[in-house]
């Protein structure tokens, strides 16, 4: 066993290796195992057999065994080789994977997508492989047949059938590329392994391709997408093979793995090793880096200074740039304890700075017009991913040493862009100053300055730069950011630097830089392009100042908001500016200030105001806006008095002439009522004007709006609390809800019922709702409205009622006495009787004979002055009730003296002879 690669483990057989012919080598060369002794304990799936014999061919197919003779066998023995045998018992922690706070690399996608455009036309180069048929040689072997068809299949990777598209706009390439994807996963799940492999490895090539550079970085997510993609899938396959007849644990040892999953990832490996092509060869080895844990635990630290080695053979260092970044995106998913290798790419790529200002590049961007600026802002992507994985819970020294690296190179201002921007906030803070003299040593013409000092602020925003420092930092920056030309970066760099300035200095320094940045955009009204950033400014400055006299106080504010000159942009400024003064200014203020400039304010949000034939919208809008005036609501409740009297006055002054503007006047202020009340926070005010406006609305015959009206009061009822604040003490609301439900049910008397609601619908709506209210514990008060409904049930079966309004047409006039009109009036009395009656048995039994006596009496009352006592049974009634509330004797005998006294005099009149019988059967019981 000499030549066994493999070491020797107690538990596991010793293989031998029969060495193949130098001549007839090939990495994909069959070998022949023997097992000379049988394997205790095999994991089931183990290709692991009896003594003296053969291995069987593996169904994978690209699942052969390598012979150590090359240096792909020696890849092959370093990746297969396993560590002695250890105890089983505890598995090995883990490392640390990257926490919440690490951005992942999908959050800069979408960014990178929409940055990195091109109106330019692309094209797609594949060569997927030939389909001819292949003759098997004479007298071969099933299994060197196998491996001979393997070869054919590898060489026309890169050998077989072009297919090329043209003229593909930027969406096509991306749509066609997403097509690879989703044939690079019907390949696999169709058991196409070659296919798909086929497929990653073209894609791989295109990322050579820098025809149409400014879309590069796009072309880089897309197609990492797809290598994404297959290293999941060969992961999970070989997974899968480890998962009988129990699931891999998450933190599996490669002890934990079985035979077939080694061999099975092993040549994967060795497939990938035999592409010709540098560059698909390193990015589809990355790809599947992290099955490197199912063969050596030392696998993926091992292949990571390897590949990172290998990647200086990539000449172009736009291409070499974003290798690095993925190869540092893989390492630092599978591995990110594994900090050399990120360090060292970061390394690596700056001793590739100096090719970029080389003749290759220079001819490359004057061959495809290309600004050097514009090329050098295609590596941002590749270099912040790189420095953002260095930087991710890096100590401060290797920060600094970061620092000391960028001034080496000249103070490159693309590295020390990305530096500022990776870093974390404090660390770049507590350096601003350090930072600033880095980038006055820039080249002016390589990237724009102003470009550095928005990635500076944008650290600043985040984090405290020392107290001494802060101002020369302020004139630092705004030294280089007011000479900037162009109106849209200097409004972007300006807009960064104004939250330092709101966090740090005072109203002074801030007006400053509103004047600056009024002189920049107002000509040629640059500000039209801007409007986002301009809002950024006044939320900015919201934030931070909440004293309005201090606010209103710069001279340059109100002008600013001038600049604001969009219609819908401008009120949603002005609105922003309205809430925080609505939240902050808790007390009362006379400042004339404040005053003039909230005033100038409103003005404009209601100058601004046009909701065209929207009328749902405009209603929405005036209650939302009555609504933000919470504090004034005492003028809003006088002004909706004002408003009802005006339309009874003026219906008043203009009757008989122009009727139709008479009656469209009232309509709107009806209108207004309606929109406005809903704003007012107290039920009670809102109750009493709901009941106002439906009383002026039907004085005005606009029948419609007080129905309107009305419906909207008994909507509202149920918000009715238990108890309100009375002078700053709490008292029941009950005495309130029956002096609201009185005056209301006086009201309907003249409402006339609309014709689709049916009869008595809004009496019917009131008494449910008062059915259905939480009504306090011990309370009398639902009964106390059935009570006073009954008088109203009486008069509305008059021929002619005790009242009306003018040009309005009550229900007497729309049923006539109707006498299914009457019948639906006198099922409600006794509806209402019975509920008042049991009430009365309640009281009885509950010991209430107080309140008995009280309730008894005033229904008494009510079928005396509104009841046909004609009728035996409601005169016995009567009777029951009289004698019911004297019982106890708690009735006040001056009230009781009175009440016979009128009803003997009423029994004297010509037409009420009937209650003579009444009257001798109503006792007086004198106290004991």
């Amino acid at each position: 066993t000499a030549g066994c690669p493999f070491h020797h483990r107690p538990s596991a057989s010793c293989l031998t290796v029969a060495l193949v012919e130098f001549g007839d080598y090939h990495p994909l060369k069959p070998i022949m195992v023997t097992d000379t002794k049988t394997r205790h304990g095999a994991r089931k799936g183990s290709t692991s057999s009896s003594s003296s014999s053969s291995s069987s061919v593996p169904p994978d197919p690209l699942s052969s065994m390598l012979d150590g003779t090359d240096p792909l066998s020696m890849f092959a023995a370093a990746s297969a080789s396993e560590t002695p045998a250890i105890s089983r018992s505890r598995k090995e922690k883990e490392e640390e994977a990257v926490g919440a706070d690490f951005e992942p690399w999908s959050s800069k996608r979408g960014e990178i997508l929409a940055r990195f455009t091109t109106t330019e036309k692309l094209s797609i180069n594949l060569f997927m492989g030939s389909d001819r048929g292949k003759a098997p040689s004479p007298g071969s072997s099933a299994v060197s047949e196998k491996v001979r068809t393997r070869l054919e299949e590898l060489d026309d990777l890169e050998e077989g059938s072009q297919r090329e598209l043209l003229n593909l706009s930027q969406q096509d390439y991306a749509n066609r590329i997403e097509e690879l994807n989703q044939s690079l996963k019907e390949a696999w799940a169709s058991d196409q392994k070659v296919k798909a492999l086929k497929i990653v490895i073209q894609c791989s090539k295109l990322l050579s391709d820098t025809s149409v550079i400014q879309f590069y970085p796009s072309k880089f997510v897309l197609i990492t997408d797809i290598l994404d993609t297959f290293g999941q899938l060969v992961y999970d396959r070989i997974w899968s093979m480890c998962s009988d007849p129990r699931p891999l644990p998450d933190s599996f040892t490669v002890d934990d793995v079985n035979d077939t999953a080694k061999e099975t990832c092993l040549n994967w490996f060795f497939k990938i090793a035999s592409i010709r092509e540098l560059l698909p060869r390193l990015y589809v080895e990355a790809a599947i880096l992290k099955c490197n844990r199912f063969l050596n635990k030392s696998g993926i630290q091992e292949t990571l200074p390897r590949l990172t080695a290998m990647i200086k053979g990539i000449g172009d260092p736009l291409v070499a740039a974003y290798t690095r970044a993925y190869l540092c995106r893989v390492g630092v998913e599978v591995a990110p304890h594994l900090k050399d290798s990120l360090n060292q790419n970061f390394f690596d790529l700056l001793g590739t700075f100096r090719q970029i200002g080389g003749e290759s590049v220079r001819k490359q961007l004057a061959l495809q017009r290309v600004e050097a600026p514009e090329y050098l802002t295609l590596y941002s992507p590749a270099i912040s991913w790189i420095l953002q994985c260095i930087a991710y819970r890096a100590p401060e020294p290797l920060l600094t040493e970061m620092m000391e690296r960028c001034k080496k190179l000249g103070n490159n201002a693309l590295l020390l862009n990305s530096v500022m921007r990776a870093f974390r906030p404090e660390f770049v803070a507590d350096r601003a100053t350090d930072f600033i003299g880095m980038i006055k040593d820039c080249d002016e013409a390589g990237f724009p300055k102003h470009l550095l000092f928005g990635s500076l602020g944008r650290s600043l925003a985040c984090a405290d730069p020392p107290e001494s420092e802060r101002l020369t930092i302020l004139n630092e920056a705004w030294k280089v950011i007011t000479k900037v030309r162009s109106p849209r970066d200097y409004v972007n760099c300006a807009e960064i630097w104004v939250e330092f300035t709101c966090r740090h200095f005072t109203k002074r320094e801030v007006n400053t830089i509103l004047a600056d940045i009024i002189k920049h955009m107002t000509p040629d009204r640059a500000f039209e392009d801007a409007y986002s950033q301009l809002q950024s400014v006044i939320r900015k400055i919201l934030t931070y100042f909440h004293d309005f006299s201090v606010l209103f106080s710069m001279e340059r504010f109100l002008p600013f908001l001038d600049m604001f000159q969009k219609d819908s942009v401008r009120v949603e400024v002005c609105r922003s500016i309205m809430e925080i003064f609505i939240k902050h200014q808790l007390d009362l203020t006379r400042d004339p200030v404040i005053l003039n400039a909230m005033l100038h304010i409103c003005k404009t949000m209601h100058d601004s105001v046009s909701f065209g034939r929207d009328f749902e919208q405009q209603l929405s809008f005036c209650v939302e806006a009555r609504a933000t005036f919470c504090n004034l609501e005492p003028v809003l409740v006088q002004l909706i008095h004002t408003v009802n009297q005006l339309a009874m006055e003026t219906r008043r002054v203009m009757r008989g002439s122009h009727s139709r503007k008479t009656a469209a006047f009232v309509r709107a202020c009806a209108a207004y009522s309606f929109i406005t009340i809903p704003s007012l926070s107290s039920i009670f005010s809102r109750l009493s004007l709901y009941l106002l406006s439906g009383q002026v609305a039907l004085a005005n015959q606009c029948l419609s709006q007080a129905d309107a009206f009305l419906k909207a009061a008994v909507s509202i009822l149920p918000e009715v609390p238990r108890s309100i604040s009375v002078e700053g003490k709490l008292r029941s609301s009950e005495s309130f809800l029956l002096d609201f439900t009185n005056n209301f049910l006086a009201m309907l008397l003249v409402v006339p019922d609309h014709p689709e609601h049916g009869v008595l619908y809004l009496v019917r709506g009131l008494l449910n709702m008062v059915q259905d209210y939480t009504w306090e514990d011990n309370s009398d008060a639902k009964v106390r409205v059935y009570v006073s409904a009954l008088p109203l049930l009486a008069a509305m079966g008059q021929e002619t009622y005790v009242y009306s309004v003018p040009k309005v047409d009550s229900n007497e006039t729309l049923y006539g006495g109707d006498p299914k009109f009457l019948s639906e009036i006198n099922k409600l009395c006794e509806t209402l009787i019975g509920q008042i009656l049991d009430h009365l048995k309640v009281l009885g039994r509950d010991e209430g004979t107080r309140r008995q006596g009280a309730l008894a009496f005033s229904l008494f009352g009510v079928l005396l002055a509104h009841g046909d006592l004609r009728n035996n049974k409601l005169s016995q009634l009567a009777v029951n009730l009289w004698n019911l509330s004297h019982k106890h004797g708690h009735c006040e005998p001056r009230v009781s003296v009175r009440t016979l006294e009128f009803v003997k005099h009423q029994a004297q009149q010509p037409d009420m002879s009937h209650l003579s019988d009444t009257v001798q059967r109503l006792t007086l019981q004198s106290r004991t």
